[in-house]
């Protein structure tokens, strides 16, 4: 590793993002997401799922105040369940905790998410929300630090006593992701402090030394989340404990094993065998430098990695750099949808085995998707590639856009690629699988999550280090970059995801020396870059480098071609033979009900119409976006009573006009099939 290679993400308070696409959905989460999931929040949403997150910080920061009151007694930890539900969800007990242990997070990546939006937006009245819900917040912090509201409101002598399950750390992680992004816009520092608070917490409670605790989080994030306040604050105690959670994760003892045969002692119930391979589930079945499959909850393993990639580039461990290495393998080659989604089973909620990519059971969780772009983009910090860029925008643009409506107001937690209404009403494999999007969900982990990486697409699309800046994904936008103490404004141009065509023009009162680094997509077979005489240029790893003296009016130019693309998928993926999937560009395609009719599975194209693709434009939701037209076949539906077997005879078929869409705005004209792939 080439610690010189290392980048950071942009400042996106450096960067307004004029982009067609991009732009429009971070109106959306702008205008319409981010006030909604505070109602959502509020239980506030009528025929939603009920939150209970703001409901559990008023009750946490009511028994603070209570403990100043003579006669106080703090309550005795009483297991209440993975996630607990009022009788009467109208009428919820004010003092008592409900929904899931995790619940709190889902506040601070609504934080966080309205912090990037207010970093290029101002917004007075989102700002006061905010401040308003962080003063509640730190009104239920313990005075030792400790911020945990299901632990607070059931009893702090369970604390920590079940890190592989209760998600403690895993809350603490996104508190600080909330903290130190609500600081960077605003520069108030009160949750930043909160956040500290917890974390320095933490630091007394856990390490290698003698007496303190040796476990680590069972839902990962806080590994890259205290790098993140490392980074902000300086203070290496911070990636001290980064390093320790992921230098301790499946080692022997397995602390999660000890953990449990503690807790069944104690409640008098048979001790676990000794068999780490069960905590696969939990990426803790060996230790991290050793790992070479991904396995598990897909949310944890993709922030696990992402927190491996994080220290790799900080202290140039080399060991878990390979392992990161292997594990993006493993995933892009063997678990990876075409869509971008990652975690082929619904059984919690994981990766499957190689090549196992079913389309109508799919898992494919948002959050998923999510990690991997997270995934992605450390690494792409560690050294520029354009095969994490290729996945990061393939996840960005298909998975984690479909899993917010078109207009903001609904969610897709799962994100199957075929989809029959019929079928999900009656077959109980499928419970899992929602054919129209939901108002809300009572583990609402996913809405504020595409909130939260919507609103900071600037910092996936460009990345930099001293005098170079990366273009990862073709946004268009207003970028101001300091070099040497000039101060460039750079404008790009782009039309994609709809056409190839990108410029990048340099405006600046001096000339100024520096390197700009464009991606050529794995999409493109052709790419045409033309950049200012006299510029050196050199291509590596998938990106184009110009180095020189830039001068006010100069100008990149990129021809990117889009071609209609049938994918076939590897023969080993069962589920896929004889079938092909539709992309352009980044986008990758679906057919509708609605545009094709009842029963899409007898639909049948004709590869050799590829290249006779019509490309229109249409409107969805009052938004516009590209449909693809391809000639193809349909074949005839035997009369109701036909016979179940027949002799196979040449089937009947007449010509058809099979039109795609987008996946990403798939149902989003009521509820009707849909299918990612389709028969060739």
């Amino acid at each position: 590793m080439n610690k010189k290679e290392a980048s950071t993400p942009i400042d996106i308070r450096q960067v307004k993002i004029t982009d067609p696409f991009w732009g429009a959905v971070q109106e959306t989460v702008r205008r319409e997401v981010l006030p909604y999931q505070w109602e959502a929040l509020n239980d506030r949403v009528p025929g939603a799922e009920p939150s209970f997150c703001m409901h559990n910080f008023r009750a946490a920061a009511r028994l603070m105040e209570r403990k100043t009151q003579p006669g106080f007694t703090e309550p005795g930890y009483t297991f209440r369940g993975f996630q607990t539900l009022p009788e009467d969800k109208e009428h919820p007990e004010a003092d008592k905790f409900y929904g899931f242990v995790f619940q709190d997070s889902d506040f601070y990546k609504w934080v966080e998410a309205a912090a990037y939006s207010l970093s290029n937006h101002p917004d007075p009245e989102l700002e006061g929300t905010v401040d308003g819900a962080i003063e509640i917040i730190c009104a239920a912090q313990q005075e030792s630090g400790y911020l945990d509201t299901y632990y607070i409101l059931n009893g702090m002598d369970g604390a920590f006593t079940n890190l592989k399950d209760h998600h403690e750390l895993y809350c603490l992680g996104h508190l600080i992701e909330s903290a130190v992004a609500y600081y960077q816009a605003t520069g108030k520092d009160k949750l930043l402090r909160a956040a500290c608070r917890y974390a320095d917490y933490v630091c007394q409670c856990f390490g290698p030394e003698e007496g303190k605790c040796k476990g680590y989080p069972g839902h990962e994030i806080a590994e890259m989340a205290l790098v993140r306040l490392y980074e902000a604050t300086g203070q290496e105690k911070y990636l001290d404990l980064s390093r320790f959670f992921l230098d301790q994760r499946g080692t022997s003892p397995n602390y999660f094993l000890e953990e449990e045969k503690r807790r069944a002692q104690k409640e008098g119930r048979p001790v676990p065998k000794d068999d780490s391979s069960h905590y696969a589930y939990y990426q803790a079945h060996k230790p991290v430098r050793e790992q070479e499959e991904a396995v598990g909850h897909a949310v944890r393993a993709g922030y696990l990695y992402s927190g491996m990639a994080d220290m790799s580039r900080l202290t140039g461990d080399k060991e878990l750099l390979a392992a990161c290495k292997r594990l993006w393998d493993n995933i892009v080659k063997k678990k990876l949808y075409i869509t971008g989604g990652i975690g082929g089973t619904a059984v919690g909620e994981a990766f499957s085995y190689p090549y196992d990519l079913p389309n109508d059971t799919a898992y494919s969780e948002t959050c998923a998707a999510i990690s991997l772009a997270f995934f992605a983009r450390r690494m792409l910090e560690i050294s520029p590639s354009s095969e994490y860029a290729d996945v990061m925008e393939l996840s960005m643009y298909n998975t984690v856009v479909a899993g917010m409506a078109l207009d903001g107001k609904s969610f897709f937690y799962v994100n199957p690629l075929e989809v029959s209404p019929a079928a999900c009403k009656e077959d109980t494999r499928l419970e899992h699988v929602k054919t129209v999007r939901q108002k809300w969900f009572g583990c609402a982990c996913c809405p504020p999550n595409i909130a939260r990486i919507v609103s900071s697409a600037a910092a996936y699309a460009f990345t930099e280090r001293e005098e170079t800046l990366f273009t990862h994904l073709y946004m268009g936008s207003e970028i101001t970059k300091e070099v040497e103490g000039i101060k460039l404004r750079l404008i790009l141009e782009s039309s994609i995801p709809w056409e190839g065509r990108a410029a990048m023009t340099v405006h600046t009162d001096a000339p100024a020396k520096c390197t700009l680094a464009f991606r050529l997509p794995g999409w493109c077979r052709a790419p045409a870059v033309t950049g200012p005489e006299g510029m050196e240029r050199v291509e590596k790893e998938g990106y184009v480098y110009f180095t020189g003296i830039w001068r006010d009016g100069d100008r990149v130019e990129l021809s990117l071609p889009m071609e209609v693309r049938l994918n076939a998928a590897n023969p080993r993926v069962r589920e896929d033979m004889g079938r092909v999937a539709v992309t352009r560009g980044p986008i990758c395609y679906c057919m509708e009900q609605a545009d094709n009719g009842e029963n899409l599975h007898l639909l049948r194209l004709d590869p050799g119409a590829v290249n006779k693709a019509a490309i229109s434009q249409i409107e969805i939701c009052g938004q516009k976006m590209t449909s693809l037209e391809l000639e193809g076949f349909r074949r005839e539906q035997p009369e109701e009573n036909a016979p179940l077997y027949a002799e196979y005879a040449t089937p009947q078929e007449s010509q058809a006009c099979l039109k795609f869409i987008p996946y990403y705005a798939w149902a989003n004209r009521g509820e009707g099939e849909m299918s990612v792939w389709v028969r060739i």
